[in-house]
C-alpha cells in the first residue's frame, strides 16, 4: 500500500486535505478527503504538473498532460492524466470527495507524487465546449486552493 497526501490552502477561504492511496503499482487510486469553503456546486478538480507554489496556485502550471492529450472526462480514453473532474459542494460549502481513478498512480510514469492538486472555482466542463479553453482547462475557471502531494508515512 502506498498513501499521499495534499494540504490545500489558497488565498481565499477554501481548504481541505486529500488523501491518496494505492494497493499495488497498476491499481486504482483512492482519491478522498475535504475540502471546505468553496460555493455550493461543482467545481473542477485536478493533478496539476508541478509542486511548485512559489507563486501560489499559478505556478503549478497546467494539467498534468504527459501524452499532450486534450482535456476530457475521468472515464475518457482522451485526457489528461490529472483530469479527475467535478467535486461537488454541499448547501455549506464542504466536499467529501471519494473518487477512484485508474490512470494517476502514486508510483511510476503516472505518478502524481512531487505534482500539486488544484480545485477550481467553476464547473469542469469535461472538455465537451464549444471552445479551445475547454480542450485545454475545461473552463474551470480560476484556482481556489491548491496543495503539492506528498508521500505520507503509514
Amino acid at each position: 500500500m502506498v498513501k499521499a497526501v495534499a494540504i490545500l490552502v489558497g488565498d481565499s477561504p477554501v481548504k481541505g486535505v486529500i488523501h491518496f492511496e494505492q494497493s499495488a503499482a497498476g491499481a486504482p487510486v483512492k482519491v478522498t478527503g475535504e475540502i471546505k469553503g468553496l460555493a455550493p456546486g461543482e467545481h473542477g478538480f485536478h493533478v496539476h504538473e508541478f509542486g511548485d507554489l512559489t507563486n501560489g496556485c499559478t505556478s503549478a502550471g497546467a494539467h498534468l498532460n504527459p501524452h499532450k492529450k486534450t482535456h476530457g472526462a475521468p472515464q475518457d480514453t482522451e485526457r489528461h492524466v490529472g483530469d479527475l473532474g467535478n467535486v461537488i459542494a454541499d448547501s455549506s460549502g464542504t466536499v467529501k470527495v471519494s473518487i477512484e481513478d485508474k490512470m494517476i498512480s502514486l508510483e511510476g510514469e503516472h505518478s502524481i507524487v512531487g505534482r500539486a492538486m488544484v480545485v477550481h472555482e467553476k464547473r469542469d466542463d469535461l472538455g465537451k465546449g464549444n471552445d479551445e479553453e475547454s480542450k485545454k482547462t475545461g473552463n474551470a475557471g480560476g484556482r481556489l486552493a491548491c496543495g503539492v502531494i506528498g508521500m505520507q508515512k503509514d
